[in-house]
């Protein structure tokens, strides 16, 4: 009878013989494996040889299922080698010679045919070894030792092992599986390779005989359930591997089944019965039963494993279980070809770990690039197709571009609409270059490339139309951003690697110059075709399109670099003749025009003198220099100095002479227009060509130097002019915006539009202010300090929070910033130390009345007053400033007092931030020049302003504000004793003018809280230093004295002031704040008694107003002082301390 076993790709069993020992020859076969005995001298191959999933072991039988005589065979080891390994054990060759595994195999094999047991133990202490366990099997109770007693055993057994490592001690269980040992780091393709080689050593016989492999699976399955994660890993790794094998014999034994099914129905074709048809028959039904106790294997270990282990928590277990499904489907899909095992590979598509996405989706790939796959597909697409479109949008990189090359296999068996696909073109704009990559190849595949005819034909003809096709509709990709160069650069760059008409240059040359009638080329599309042209000829020439986060020089090869020299003769030769023309027909179009000229910049401009075409380079160089001074915008003005600075350096002999003599002319013809823009605006012209001319000049400035000292000191006096009255006019447009309003129902469009207004002002005057640095020698030069600071203010005042607070305008309200509050007031300060000198040597100028250094301190007073800046901040710098710059100074800061007394409650906590900003800058001054003065101006200011602000105090105020005064003595002291005695001084400088205004017992308190700070120093150590402390103690001694003389003698009846009211004397020139006179201290106690109402009526007067009212009243001053001075005498003490 003929045999029907199946045939190992590397040898034929023969079961019906008995097994013998291997014997120790070079190389000797087993009997089992169906070698001729006399050969002996042969071995077989390795385990690359033996082991295979592809079924290529078919070509082991003849038609008839009968062995081939001849067989390739490698020489293996030597006898010596072989009788060694006699000694060895299977988990130490699979742990250091994978070369000996087959030939392990065949003893193995060998050894269960003669005693089944002991070599179903000897592969059963493998897998346990292989787990890293130490355990003993019995031979005699292998078959009633039950799987699961001896699973449990081994799980206590690693928990044992984890809790002695953690000890510190060495368990019982080893991980071979993970070891980084360099002996073991093929452990894993080893141990996968003896299963593999198992399999197929067994395929006819152990195999089907329901025991062994029906125990090993047993055990695998149960281990692959386990806690420990390295029995899972194991035991996962032999479970995949057992199927990947079983799926080869089952290919092999498919292979065979076909084979015996053409032999049957041809000898049927002979006779319909007979010994040859009965014995094909036979063979035939048992292959069937083969293949079908192989399947049901397969499902165990799937339903036993897989499906337990594909969602395990480790995300290695579950990539190697997506990755193993992919090849089974692909390998056996008659199996697995199904929904019932495809949907793991769809639910996995939404796996946390992106390692896990990127595998299924490859093994997805894998099934959909095999077209007879396709239609069993069909509802497994229709259900995910959804997942898959989302995960070319993925977090993960990798992820996204193995997504999109499995959607691009989706269009191809046309199961994505185009609806479907509308996401996926936005990604063409994505970030990383990969998957822009990806999609682009996507759109050339799907929208370019369809339905075109011949585009592999060698015709020349079919060629261009080709290109012309694939032009076409690159464009109509483009016209969806006419717009945005940025988006269609990005398109192009995706798709360049794969477009071949992108380097089609005569034809896209012959689309923009009209030369191709079966396409109609738009103005979008010229446009568009232009800026393809351009950024096609950058690519070619190595050049980078789109922005890049690696900015390093890109490094070539030398075939690289040939090629690009290539591109570039080609793009110089193609451009040669039609560049002129091309120029000719856009020169008025700006949006085509900057990337035409550009294109001049890739070429090869020594092929110019070599084909003698130096015409049509004089010729280009004429048509950008016309364009240069055809255009105003920054893109076409750039590019036409670029494309003269690249041919006055590149060109060759005549030609860089000629194209520098034209970038000379450029200069020269530049000037002449800008200086006559210069006067035309002067007499009143437009100024659209004085700016138009000064972008020109600016491009080419950036290039070169443009000598020419009179344009300098032209350029400047514009500027002082312009800006000045520029913000002026831009404030006036605001605040008539903010007049046209209805305050009761206000429009969000006119909301909109003033809230546009202010912030482009705001933003304006921040800009200058910031950048403004006013020079002493300079600072009369220019106004625009003064209109900055004023405009400034009055914006601020004019939206302050305040004013809108609950009311339908609130949205307008509005508080600067700390930080530009200080920047504010730093160019006040700068203003405010101009001398009266310098000031008056300008009195005469236009508008001098409102751009002077009163004009500044009255804004920012106003601020102050109506809380629209920090009110804390600007307060104390503006009143430190009280006995600083003049009398007219002196008496915008004394209305300020006397406005603040009545609105906050705050002024002791001022008045001593006034003076510690003063008692500051004393200090500064003192570390300047290195010595301690109390004679300087900075602390005779600082001394001066202690007592103008006492004064406020005097008369009734004294009685009316005595807390306020106890307020600023006490904090006083504590500022003065912080790190004392540094700042001891400021006791002289500041609380002493204060203490004079206090009552006897205040002052004893004061005296007792002052000598309580020191009675535990010795101030003899530091005489200097603590001098100021003795000083202070000595005047509280004799203002007590004489306060409780005075109080004594105020202890009779109070008599009152006989005659008329002491008349109180006012100076006509110094009522700046309508009516306020300035009588000495009592002055500002006088002006509490005034109306609230004039005071409201001054805070709403607009700016222009109060400006020029206060400099009338100033020049009024001026004058009568310089005639006191020539001729008055005893008339000066009106002008207040």
């Amino acid at each position: 009878m003929e045999n029907t076993g199946v045939t190992s790709e590397a040898s034929v069993r023969r079961p019906q013989k008995k097994a013998r020992v291997l014997e120790h020859s070079d190389g000797g076969p087993s009997k089992s494996s169906g070698s001729n005995p006399e050969k002996n001298d042969r071995i077989p191959a390795d385990v690359e040889q033996l082991s295979g999933d592809d079924g290529d072991g078919d070509w082991l039988f003849d038609g008839a299922g009968n062995r081939s005589p001849k067989l390739r065979r490698k020489r293996g080891p030597s006898a010596k080698v072989v009788g060694a390994m006699e000694d060895w054990r299977l988990i130490e060759i699979i742990k250091y010679n994978s070369k000996l595994i087959p030939y392990a195999v065949k003893r193995l094999v060998e050894q269960y045919e003669a005693d089944p047991k002991s070599a179903m133990v000897d592969i059963l202490m493998l897998l346990f070894e292989a787990c890293g366990a130490k355990y003993q099997f019995h031979v005699d109770t292998i078959e009633s030792t039950d799987v699961d007693n001896v699973v449990v055993k081994l799980v206590e057994l690693a928990n044992a092992c984890f809790r002695l490592n953690l000890c510190g001690y060495k368990g019982e269980v080893e991980d071979l599986y993970t070891s980084k040992r360099k002996e073991l780091k093929n452990f894993k393709e080893n141990l996968a390779s003896f299963w593999d080689t198992l399999v197929l050593e067994c395929q006819n016989g152990p195999l089907f005989d329901n025991i062994l492999f029906e125990k090993c699976m047993d055990y695998v399955i149960a281990l692959s359930c386990t806690p420990p994660r390295i029995y899972r890993y194991v035991a996962t790794l032999v479970g995949l591997q057992l199927v990947t094998s079983l799926i080869a014999v089952a290919k092999i034994l498919a292979g065979q089944r076909e084979t015996t099914q053409r032999q049957l129905n041809a000898e049927k074709k002979k006779r319909s019965d007979g010994p040859r048809v009965e014995s094909l028959n036979k063979r035939l039904t048992q292959t069937h039963k083969m293949i079908s106790v192989i399947e049901e294997m397969m499902r165990k270990l799937f339903q036993g494993l897989f499906m337990h282990r594909y969602r395990d928590v480790d995300s290695d277990i579950r990539v190697s279980c997506i990755r193993s499904l992919g090849i089974w489907i692909l390998s056996y899909p008659s199996l697995f070809l199904q929904d019932l095992y495809l949907k793991y590979l769809g639910w996995t598509l939404n796996d946390k770990i992106a390692a896990v996405r990127k595998t299924s989706v490859l093994s997805l790939q894998n099934l959909y690039e095999v077209d007879d796959n396709v239609p069993s597909l069909g509802l497994f697409t229709e259900r995910f197709c959804n997942r898959m479109i989302e995960l070319a949008d993925d977090i993960d990189i990798s992820v996204a571009v193995s997504a999109i090359g499995l959607l691009k296999l989706l269009l191809r068996h046309q199961l994505l609409t185009d609806e479907e696909l509308g996401p996926l073109y936005d990604l063409l704009v994505d970030e990383p270059p990969m998957i822009r990559r990806a999609i682009g190849e996507l759109v050339y595949d799907h929208l370019i490339a369809q339905n075109v005819k011949g585009s592999s034909s060698s015709s020349k003809g079919e060629d261009d139309k080709t290109s012309e096709v694939h032009l076409g509709r690159m464009l109509q990709i483009l016209r969806e951003f006419p717009d945005d160069p940025i988006l269609s650069a990005y398109v192009i760059d995706d798709v360049w690697d794969d477009m071949k008409a992108m380097k089609d240059w005569k034809c896209m040359i012959s689309m923009l110059l009209d030369e191709t009638p079966a396409i109609e080329v738009t103005d979008v599309d010229a446009t568009n075709l232009v800026r393809l042209l351009n950024a096609s000829a950058k690519k070619a020439v190595g050049e980078k399109i789109v922005p890049s986060t690696d900015n390093r020089k890109p490094h070539y090869t030398k075939a690289q670099k040939e090629a690009i020299d290539n591109n570039r003769r080609e793009i110089t030769a193609a451009l040669m003749k039609s560049y002129p023309q091309l120029l000719q027909k856009y020169i008025a179009d700006k949006a085509k025009l900057p990337s035409l000229v550009e294109i001049l910049l890739l070429l090869n401009l020594e092929l110019y003198s070599l084909k003698r075409r130096e015409q049509s380079f004089k010729s280009v160089l004429d048509l950008i220099a016309e364009a240069f001074f055809k255009h105003g915008e920054e893109d076409a003005l750039k590019s036409c100095i670029k494309a003269f600075s690249f041919c006055s350096t590149e060109s060759q002999a005549d030609l860089r002479d000629y194209a520098q003599n034209k970038l000379k002319d450029i200069e020269n013809e530049l000037l002449d227009k800008l200086k006559a823009a210069i006067k035309a605006v002067k007499v009143g012209d437009d100024e659209y060509s004085l700016l138009v001319n000064l972008k020109r000049l600016y491009e080419l400035q950036l290039k070169k130097n443009v000598v020419n000292e009179d344009l300098y000191d032209d350029l400047a006096g514009i500027l002082r002019d312009v800006l000045g009255f520029v913000l002026l006019n831009m404030y006036l447009q605001v605040a008539w915006s903010l007049c046209s309003i209805d305050s009761e129902n206000p429009s969000e469009v006119s909301l909109t539009v003033l809230l546009s207004k202010r912030t482009n002002l705001f933003e304006q005057l921040e800009h200058i202010m910031y950048s403004l640095v006013v020079v002493h020698e300079e600072r009369r030069r220019t106004v625009l300090p003064f209109r900055v600071s004023i405009i400034l203010a009055e914006m601020w005042n004019l939206f302050r929070k305040s004013k809108y607070a609950s009311t339908t305008l609130e949205s307008l309200g509005y508080y600067p910033d700390f930080s530009t509050v200080e920047k504010f007031w730093k160019l006040c300060q700068q203003i405010l130390n101009i001398s009266d000198e310098t000031e008056e040597e300008y009195a005469n100028e236009e508008y001098i009345e409102e751009t002077n250094k009163d004009a500044v301190l009255l804004a920012a007073s106003k601020l102050v007053i109506n809380n629209a800046v920090s009110r804390d901040y600007l307060g104390p710098e503006i009143i430190s400033h009280f006995v600083m710059h003049g009398t007219s100074t002196s008496e915008i800061i004394k209305h300020l007092i006397t406005v603040l007394k009545k609105t906050s409650n705050d002024i002791p906590q001022m008045f001593l931030e006034a003076m510690k900003r003063a008692y500051q800058r004393h200090m500064e001054e003192q570390l300047k020049s290195n010595y301690v003065t109390v004679t300087g101006k900075s602390f005779t200011d600082c001394v001066e302003l202690a007592k103008r602000l006492s004064g406020t105090f005097s008369g009734v105020a004294r009685s009316k504000f005595r807390l306020d005064i106890l307020k600023i003595v006490k904090d006083g002291i504590s500022y003065a004793f912080v790190d004392a005695p540094k700042q001891l001084s400021f006791l002289e400088a500041a609380v002493i003018p204060f203490v004079s205004k206090l009552a006897a017992s205040d002052i004893l308190d004061i005296l007792k809280d002052v000598k309580r700070r020191a009675e535990n120093v010795n101030s003899y150590e530091n005489p200097s230093g603590w001098r100021p402390y003795h000083t202070f103690i000595e005047h509280l001694h004799e203002r007590y004295a004489k306060n409780e003389a005075m109080q004594d003698e105020g202890d009779g009846t109070a008599v009152r002031r006989r005659g008329r009211p002491r008349k109180v004397r006012n100076l006509e020139g110094k009522k700046l704040f309508h009516g306020e006179g300035s009588s000495g201290e009592d002055s500002i106690s006088i002006t509490e008694q005034n109306s609230q109402d004039d005071d409201d009526e001054e805070e709403q007067q607009p700016l222009i107003h109060s400006i020029k009212t206060s400099a009338s009243k100033l020049k009024a001053l001026r004058i009568t002082q310089q005639q006191e001075a020539r001729g008055q005498t005893g008339t000066s003490s009106a002008a207040g301390n």
